[in-house]
């Protein structure tokens, strides 16, 4: 029976033999990737239906496919590369550089030594969300002169900076999109977007347009040095974040969020932390952070003891914020529970629109304020109700108003009292006919 080792002695090379199958070396492994890897930049990318001739390209089934030249200046090689990873697509843009590596391919049944070449991740040139193009200034023609230098001296070792007023990234004549498909030409550079600044343990996906999703936590340091530029964002209450400020290190946050402030700076290298309140639209989930969302309405004016504002809040919650929020149940219910309260406030109005009926079941309703205690009127009941008196003080006018001729010996009718038992009367066969009119269609009280 084998035996597994455990621990440290885990790590120790077993004898590369025939009998003990040993544990070859990494580089031994890569080399037996055919071709080895190859470092290639992309010089157009299928990605829609319309690219030219994309059926000998595998039709629709194509997209993602890549056309690349080697880097290597000895051995200018070009070729077609597909997507190695099947259900993650983040597809390089025209001049930035990939990795090649060559595998099997659809036809490795009939033929195993035929393949074809895939690669995986574009190269973090200038560590930036946003491009990492890098032009081929021997080739490149639609490149300045002043960026074809840019370019040769970071070759020379300078450091080029994406966004940098003292290279020439404001201008953004770098070809970014297909040359020959107009279609795909939807790639804009801009020099304000910007890489958020990490801090230890988190994991990150950044978007090329100031969409992310970090997975982190509660970051406060020991040592706060101003790490920012005088144009970058100031120092938040002893942390470089908005979300540290109470809480322990290493309290879970997720934070989600599409789009920086549009206000952002045009030296797109400076890193910045996400904003709930100028961020374009984010979801934070929490666990004991304490976020300064400045939410539009806070008047608790219904509440005879208030819940707690959302931006003095430390126990875990979900903070949606937008400039507007949209949900919708296509074919089932919008469900929204709360064990306290479930408030709704808006500046301006509160609008409900039912289809068919709006029910409201509840032991205390109050209209108009919390300390309202004047009941509301059963309609139908007091109607009734009313209807009989109503009847009886006909009949009582009816008797008033007659004729003015009496009995002898019987007292003489008064006038007044005959006038207005007659007016009276008028006005109580108006009020009978509309009665039913009176009760509304809608609203309904038990």
């Amino acid at each position: 029976m084998a035996v597994f080792k455990k621990g440290q002695s885990a790590n120790n090379k077993l004898a590369a033999d025939k009998k003990s199958g040993g544990v070859e070396q990494l580089s031994q492994i890569m080399a037996k990737v055919k071709g080895g890897i190859q470092v290639g930049r992309v010089t157009d990318i299928i990605l829609n239906g319309a690219y030219p001739n994309i059926e000998d390209y595998g039709g629709l089934n194509g997209i993602g496919t890549i056309f690349w030249e080697l880097t290597k200046e000895t051995n200018p090689a070009i070729g077609i590369a597909k997507p190695f990873y099947p259900q993650t697509s983040a597809y390089p843009l025209v001049n930035e550089i990939v990795l090649l590596f060559k595998l099997p391919n659809n036809k490795i049944g009939k033929n195993l030594s035929e393949g074809s070449y895939y690669y995986i991740n574009m190269v973090s040139l200038w560590n930036h969300p946003h491009h990492n193009a890098y032009p081929n200034p021997k080739t490149t023609t639609t490149l300045p002169d002043s960026q074809q230098k840019d370019y040769q001296q970071t070759n020379a070792g300078a450091v080029r900076r994406v966004g940098d007023k003292d290279s020439d990234d404001q201008s953004t004549e770098i070809d970014l999109n297909s040359p020959i498909n107009p279609s795909q030409a939807t790639f804009k550079e801009r020099t304000n977007i910007h890489p958020l600044l990490p801090f230890a343990g988190d994991i990150m996906y950044q978007g090329r347009w100031g969409n992310s999703i970090r997975f982190g936590s509660t970051a406060k340091p020991l040592d706060m040095p101003n790490i920012f530029s005088p144009l970058g964002p100031s120092l938040k209450l002893g942390s470089y974040n908005d979300w540290s400020e109470v809480g322990e290190n290493g309290d879970p946050i997720t934070i989600i969020r599409n789009g920086q402030p549009s206000e952002s700076s045009d030296e797109g290298w400076v890193p910045i932390t996400e904003d709930v309140n100028d961020d374009l639209s984010s979801i934070y989930c929490t666990s004991t952070q304490k976020i300064p969302i400045e939410t539009i309405n806070n008047e608790f004016t219904s509440y005879s003891t208030p819940p707690k504002s959302p931006n003095l809040f430390t126990s875990p919650q979900v903070i949606i914020n937008s400039d507007r929020l949209v949900f919708n149940a296509k074919k089932d219910h919008v469900l929204i529970s709360g064990e306290k309260s479930v408030f709704l406030g808006a500046n301006s109005s509160l609008n409900f629109n039912a289809g068919n009926n709006m029910v409201l079941e509840c032991k205390d309703i109050k209209l108009g304020n919390n300390s309202a205690t004047e009941p509301l009127i059963l309609g139908d009941t007091f109607l009734d109700n009313l209807d009989v008196v109503f009847t009886k003080l006909d009949q009582l006018c009816t008797q008033l108003s007659l004729s003015t001729i009496w009995p002898a010996g019987a007292p003489v009718a008064n006038g007044g009292v005959i006038t207005v038992a007659s007016s009276l009367k008028v006005d109580l066969a108006k009020f009978k006919a509309n009665m039913s009119s009176y009760k509304s269609q809608v609203s309904k009280t038990k």
